[in-house]
């Protein structure tokens, strides 16, 4: 049950938060629809809190306004040194065999850098599309195997294992263990966001 009163109060907070950057830019529903490509409807049960949105769903929200993923689910909001503690961090994906990807850290726009704390269950995967022009992201396998797959190009990482890639491909993750969950580390540039929010 806490872990439901957490996610519902995650929800709140992101969904106010979009709903304060629309307003702050004098904008209608319709025109963060248009901008975002997300339709009407679904930003309506964000606002509301009432909708469980996907990574990707947020980050195009949050590029919209111009004010970065981590701007939107920040719990802490303190200017100057802003410490997440542990199991504090927002859980923004679930995985249906255990998995889930915590947003720990992030900065504020234009250059926005998010860092995630990543968990893949037994034979759990996680596809994405392209992010923004430009982003790139690292990845430091902490536990277990990740196979990391970045346009037409896949890799196997083991544990200790890193590597540097353009987010700005579909990418994934994949861990091909029946047995054992794989634990990572994902940093995410993502430069010059905001730049068109005044359109």
């Amino acid at each position: 049950m806490e872990a439901r009163a957490g996610a519902d109060g995650v929800a709140r907070v992101i969904g106010e938060r979009i709903r304060q950057g629309r307003n702050g830019r004098g904008w209608t529903l319709d025109q963060l629809a248009e901008r975002s490509g997300i339709s009407r409807r679904m930003l309506v049960s964000i606002e509301q809190g009432s909708a469980n949105p996907s990574i990707a769903t947020l980050l195009l929200i949050s590029d919209a306004l111009g004010i970065g993923l981590p701007a939107l689910v920040d719990m802490g909001r303190s200017p100057g040194l802003r410490v997440t503690r542990a199991g504090t961090a927002p859980v923004l994906w679930r995985g249906k065999l255990g998995g889930q990807a915590v947003l720990v850290a992030g900065t504020e726009p234009p250059d926005v850098t998010e860092l995630w704390d990543w968990t893949l269950g037994p034979g759990e995967s996680h596809a994405t599309e392209a992010h923004a022009a430009g982003t790139r992201e690292l990845i430091l396998v902490l536990d277990g195997q990740v196979e990391l797959s970045v346009g037409e190009q896949a890799e196997v990482l083991a544990t200790g294992d890193s590597a540097s890639f353009s987010g700005d491909l579909p990418h994934g993750y994949a861990n091909a263990s029946a047995v054992q969950a794989a634990r990572f580390a994902l940093t995410v540039f993502e430069p010059g966001v905001g730049g068109g929010a005044a359109r």
